[in-house]
């Protein structure tokens, strides 16, 4: 059976500049932490993956960690659950709207029956948040989502993804990743599937080699008409990306 596996970040929203960053600084200031990320500087902890690893690499800097007192992996735990309170305060607002193609594709996909899932190193509070707010409570319930600490190791370990293959009992040779990093891209293709990028703000300049597609966004018609950054299989995309060329990306020798 085709399976679809989307990550969530970057993917089913912009949600990185626009929710998880605000979310991150209101966290440090809600605490009291003497320290503020901007654009350029969250987009060097996007290297790392995993919200509660970004706060961890705080403490790198000897100046921040003294002002920290007591269990260190408790404090990250509080800040973190604090992040993800702001964070789905943000999506319940609409502050992060689906990006193009998600609300489209993925009905399309589950009504041809398909498998779609959501595999993400964020956590499942937040993935399932950015997911109801994107395609609806109804869809939503029907997606598994397998995220945050479901798996020790985040992307560009491959577990995450290999977790969702096991559990789903999906067949690598019929499962198309949708991801928007080469940390993402990775972790698919360390798990055996194909994948296909749809860039985002802050991950247009990465290394993709290795995607099957690579593309500015999924689309939708009325929009401008997609970007296609890299074609290295049988999908032939129009303005917007189909059903067909997300099949079409299976197509081929691996």
């Amino acid at each position: 059976m085709t399976a679809l596996v989307l990550d969530c970040d970057g993917v089913l929203a912009d949600t990185e500049r626009h929710g998880h960053l605000p979310a991150f600084n209101a966290t440090f200031e809600q605490f009291g932490l003497p320290v503020r990320w901007s654009e350029a500087e969250y987009g060097e902890k996007l290297r790392i993956g995993g919200g509660k690893e970004r706060m961890a690499s705080l403490f790198d800097d000897p100046a921040f960690a003294e002002t920290v007192r007591g269990d260190r992996t408790q404090a990250i735990v509080s800040w973190h659950r604090a992040k993800t309170a702001a964070f789905r305060e943000l999506v319940a607002a609409g502050h992060l709207p689906a990006r193009p193609g998600i609300a489209r594709l993925i009905p399309q996909a589950l009504a041809a029956g398909w498998i779609v899932a959501v595999a993400s190193t964020s956590a499942e509070e937040s993935v399932r948040a950015v997911l109801t707010h994107a395609v609806g409570a109804e869809t939503a319930g029907q997606i598994p989502v397998f995220a945050g600490d479901v798996v020790p190791a985040k992307k560009p370990d491959p577990a995450v993804y290999r977790l969702t293959v096991e559990r789903l009992g999906l067949d690598p040779a019929t499962t198309l990743v949708i991801e928007d990093s080469a940390n993402g891209l990775r972790a698919a293709l360390g798990a055996g599937l194909r994948c296909l990028v749809t860039v985002s703000e802050y991950t247009r300049d990465e290394d993709f080699t290795g995607a099957v597609l690579v593309v500015s966004e999924l689309g939708d018609p009325g929009r401008p008409p997609i970007d296609v950054l890299a074609d290295h299989g049988a999908a032939r995309p129009g303005d917007y990306l189909t059903l067909d060329d997300l099949r079409a990306c299976l197509e081929g020798p691996r």
